[in-house]
């Protein structure tokens, strides 16, 4: 018997004379996308040569855009393209930085997680550490940041010490709604070695522990995954160095952005649990 696959329903409120971009999902071990589906738009797919992902490109002409993708509870490994370093303000990081985390490469991977959760208090802030650099810069101090802000700090740390490693934006579905959820999620890929590792610090902090394990879920709860890699480019849209690629978001006439009014609905939770 063949049971149908789980579904990802985003409903976004139209905004007039504005285009909506929407990742078209990303296939992963645990989670990977059959299909999507528009509707209150028109729309093409454009692509980001560089990172190897395509995205919507959508103009919408009715109150509401609705995006329905559906997904199977597996996939393919992580891509190639998710462990390649990017030039991007987003992604180079400090000389100060570097020479700190050279010291700590002995230490491993987990050894820079801690680190990096030594470096935290989870929570959002209008003004975030990297704002107007160049580059990511070395944090001597406590500073409070996102998980969109930890990870940007882990995956410049990794890095500086010669690890590989990759960003993933998404959806987590906690365990207490299984449902819905309110905004986009991300995390965080190492691979060392031909080992693949998952890491979410921000979800560790939430709950109170620096100890930083390896793994998808200290926080209970299932992810669907969109997209991957920060100072991301869609020529074909005059979109260059995006920060990342998750829910839907406006590009206004003036090349700005605004962030999507979402109503964000999971059907199939323990499908892909």
């Amino acid at each position: 018997m063949t049971t149908a696959p789980a579904t990802l329903t985003v409903d976004v409120r139209t905004r007039p004379g504005a285009h909506l971009i929407a990742p078209l999902g990303l296939s992963t071990p645990h989670a990977a996308p059959l299909s999507v589906q528009v509707a209150g738009a028109t729309q093409r797919i454009v692509s980001d040569p560089g990172a190897a992902q395509h995205a919507l490109w959508l103009m919408p002409d009715a109150d509401r855009v609705r995006l329905r993708w559906a997904f199977a509870p597996q996939g393919a490994a992580y891509p190639e393209s998710l462990f390649a370093p990017r030039d991007s303000r987003y992604t180079r990081f400090a000389d100060a930085l570097a020479q700190e985390i050279h010291a700590m490469a002995p230490d491993g991977i987990k050894g820079i997680a801690d680190h990096v959760a030594s470096r935290f208090t989870y929570g959002h802030t209008d003004t975030r550490f990297y704002d107007g650099h160049d580059e990511i810069p070395q944090l001597c101090g406590l500073t409070r940041g996102s998980c969109i802000d930890i990870n940007a700090y882990f995956i410049a740390c990794c890095r500086a010490a010669g690890f590989e490693a990759g960003y993933v934006t998404g959806y987590f579905i906690p365990q207490e709604k299984r449902s819905h959820c309110s905004d986009m999620h991300c995390w965080v890929v190492t691979r060392l070695n031909g080992v693949v590792q998952e890491w979410d610090i921000a979800h560790h902090l939430k709950m109170n522990t620096t100890d930083i394990r390896p793994g998808l879920n200290p926080k209970p709860g299932v992810r669907v995954p969109m997209a991957h890699s920060m100072g991301l480019n869609f020529p074909a849209c005059g979109i260059a160095d995006l920060k990342l690629l998750a829910e839907p978001m406006w590009r206004l006439d003036d090349g700005s952005w605004a962030r999507a009014e979402l109503d964000i609905r999971l059907s199939g939770y323990d499908d892909l649990l």
